[in-house]
């Protein structure tokens, strides 16, 4: 398989246009970056940035998403060709989301990788501190969501779902401070998570790693000709990728586990950030930048999947879990099972 890219766009006033069969990336009539379009699944442009009418057109033929943020990461369009799901595939995937059983054990399986991979964060933390107080604050935490995954199970319906999650959320969240290296703690502080706008500089790093992670999500689900507006743990809402949403639960320990990583390894300053007016923080700069290529190496690397036995590229995973999930909506699979890592 051929691990496609996201050209990222941070930079602000660029202008992207179409040269033969390459995206030219233009600042003040200056060559930034010329990328050939075959090698693109999606184009993610982030605040003022500009596209020309032509490139629209040839990327909405090549079927490559052109996904437009605002600064912060917020979702504002998405621009797409003609569908070319399986039509098959969404008839079931809609049979199968009327059937509340079915529905309840998708919502129950995608929870317990989120939970799980979220443990496992806390776990690793534990045996890696030098602190006794931080390893028992992070054996506490990776305690409570033990006793949160055994409660999956046996939850009634989705409410009660989300019930167990939210409480799990609470605890991981209230641990993750004890993660970031000591002398930095101040800085990065996470004061719970918040996310529109995000009110510290944690909450906006995890927002914007978190918006990436989406647009992958559903690139994912759209791949393997799921409906992503269609949805099992998360809310049906106009113009909500639900489906994508509820993939992205299992894979947001990893997005984690990279924001710490960047804060502790000092690629991540405190003033890479900027306080708007009414408390609302954003990540700024070349810092953005820092982070894509962060992400995207973050991509590249290997995980042993569980599953197929075998060391998968992160990158991926997301695609293979897409797959699985169709999988389980066909009936090809009893369960669908998330992917978990350490």
């Amino acid at each position: 398989m051929q691990l496609l890219n996201t050209l990222y766009v941070t930079q602000q006033e660029s202008y992207l246009r179409l040269e033969n069969a390459t995206i030219r990336v233009e600042v003040d009539r200056e060559i930034k970056l010329q990328v050939p379009l075959h090698h693109l699944c999606s184009v993610v442009c982030f605040g003022h940035v500009a596209v020309s009418v032509p490139l629209m057109h040839r990327l909405a033929e090549e079927g490559v998403a052109l996904v437009m943020l605002d600064a912060n990461g917020r979702f504002k369009a998405r621009l797409e060709g003609a569908v070319s799901g399986n039509i098959l595939l969404r008839q079931a995937q809609f049979s199968k989301a009327a059937k509340p059983a079915f529905a309840l054990q998708m919502a129950q399986a995608c929870l317990a990788g989120k939970i799980k991979n979220a443990r496992n964060v806390l776990l690793r933390g534990a045996r890696e501190t030098k602190s006794v107080e931080d390893e028992l604050v992070l054996s506490a935490g990776a305690q409570h969501l033990a006793a949160s995954i055994r409660t999956l199970p046996v939850a009634a319906d989705i409410d009660a779902l989300r019930g167990v999650e939210g409480d799990a959320a609470k605890c991981y969240f209230s641990c993750l401070n004890t993660l970031i290296r000591p002398d930095r703690r101040e800085a990065f502080a996470l004061n719970g998570r918040t996310r529109r706008p995000p009110r510290d500089r944690m909450n906006a790093l995890l927002s914007f790693l978190y918006s990436m992670l989406m647009n992958d999500c559903r690139s994912a689900i759209e791949t393997v000709g799921l409906d992503p507006q269609l949805g099992f743990l998360h809310v049906v809402r106009p113009g909500r990728a639900a489906l994508a949403l509820d993939l992205m639960e299992e894979f947001r320990a990893f997005a984690d586990r990279l924001a710490l990583t960047l804060i502790n390894r000092g690629q991540i300053d405190p003033d890479d950030f900027i306080e708007r007016e009414g408390g609302a923080v954003s990540l700024e700069g070349d810092a953005r930048k820092a982070v894509v290529v962060a992400y995207q190496e973050r991509k590249q690397e290997t995980l042993m999947h569980p599953l197929l036995a075998q060391p998968i590229a992160f990158g991926l995973v997301l695609l293979i879990q897409a797959r699985i999930m169709a999988r389980a909506i066909r009936g090809e699979t009893e369960f669908y099972m998330p992917f978990t890592n350490k």
